[in-house]
């Protein structure tokens, strides 16, 4: 059997530019799962890194097998008809709402950061969401396979001026007091969750479309430990920075503080990371949108665009301070069925290579 290292490579940007939202890029979400917990922070890393590259690989190989073309389909095997009808409802709300929260977040970058307006930045993006859609998957591939690398290599350059500091050692060892600090035993559990819950939009007809076992199971193994490298340098970054839970974008005042003269770089990587975020929700909605009704893909973007921007005009994130915990326990379900939920049966070729 031929293997395709290239596309396992570009299966694996594409699986961390889904999970790679704004909040991961400004290191926001890193401190709140694990770093503002030290050491013990540190170890929940590592398990959730293994249970990225384990569940992250078995999702998408599952959803080959079975030929799932949506996640809808993918659910449906996972919960059953009438649960999955439920969890997809909430599934296709969840991920408008994350559409138009990308959305807001685009143009927040050119406002705050580049003195531009809002609406600039919203219709640049959904302009250039436009040209990768009607290319499709391969549009998909060629934009993460840019952007995931500059951010990899972000993340381990700011590591690396970190691990020079005198006084690495002690902070990353140092446990602090936490009130909630019971929450990292689940952190590792909910974070690869919730992730992968939203990420399912994506991975499901990406693989699907792939078919090949080994290149979408090396795909997976290398994307989780992508996102695990991504995970420890951004920690080993952020410990380092005095009250790290006090700032909204901690991983901007870092960069502004020990390599100002990367700082408009940066920036553009964080939009990068925006934008493939909002790609990759809109096309696995359009994904899901034809399994309803087949229609023209620019009809059904164009829809999913409409109803992003609107809601992205109102004040979502109260809204989404509500859905998220619900979403989070959704999901923990959706993670436990993937887990225990084994191999559909496959033909002889493919049965003595499924190890997970």
């Amino acid at each position: 059997m031929r293997k395709n290292w290239n596309q396992a490579f570009q299966i694996a940007a594409v699986y961390v530019g889904t999970v790679v939202g704004a909040g991961f890029a400004t290191g926001r979400e890193i401190v709140e799962f694990f770093s503002r917990f030290g050491f013990f922070g540190f170890i929940s890393i590592l398990m959730s890194g293994y249970l990225f590259i384990m569940l992250g690989s078995k999702l998408m190989r599952t959803a080959a097998h079975i030929g799932a073309k949506s996640y809808q389909e993918f659910n449906t095997y996972l919960f059953g008809k009438w649960a999955g009808t439920v969890i997809n409802l909430f599934m296709l709300f969840m991920l408008l709402g994350v559409s138009a929260v990308m959305l807001s977040g685009a143009g927040a970058v050119f406002e705050e950061q580049l003195g531009l307006s809002k609406n600039i930045g919203v219709f640049l993006t959904i302009i250039l969401s436009y040209i990768v859609m009607l290319v499709g998957s391969k549009g998909l591939f060629a934009v993460n396979t840019f952007v995931v690398p500059l951010m990899i290599g972000f993340s381990l350059f700011l590591m690396v001026l970190s691990l020079k500091m005198p006084n690495f050692m002690p902070q990353l060892l140092y446990i602090p007091h936490a009130e909630d600090g019971w929450k990292t035993v689940i952190s590792p559990f909910s974070y690869a969750a919730l992730n992968l819950g939203l990420a399912q939009a994506v991975l499901v007809p990406i693989a699907t479309e792939v078919k090949d076992d080994w290149t979408i199971k090396w795909g997976g193994i290398l994307g989780g430990l992508a996102l695990t490298v991504i995970l420890i340098g951004s920690h080993f970054t952020l410990i380092m920075l005095p009250n790290l839970e006090l700032y909204q974008i901690p991983m901007a005042i870092i960069m502004k503080t020990h390599a100002p003269y990367l700082y408009s770089i940066f920036v553009l990587i964080i939009y990068g990371e925006i934008f493939t975020s909002v790609i990759g929700n809109v096309f696995g909605l359009d994904r899901q949108l034809q399994q309803y009704q087949k229609v023209p893909a620019m009809i059904s973007v164009t829809a999913i665009f409409t109803v992003s921007y609107l809601i992205s005009l109102v004040n979502y994130g109260t809204l989404l301070s509500y859905l998220y915990p619900l979403f989070g326990y959704i999901c923990m379900t959706f993670f436990v069925l993937l887990w225990m939920k084994p191999f559909p049966p496959s033909d002889k070729s493919n049965k003595k290579q499924l190890p997970f």
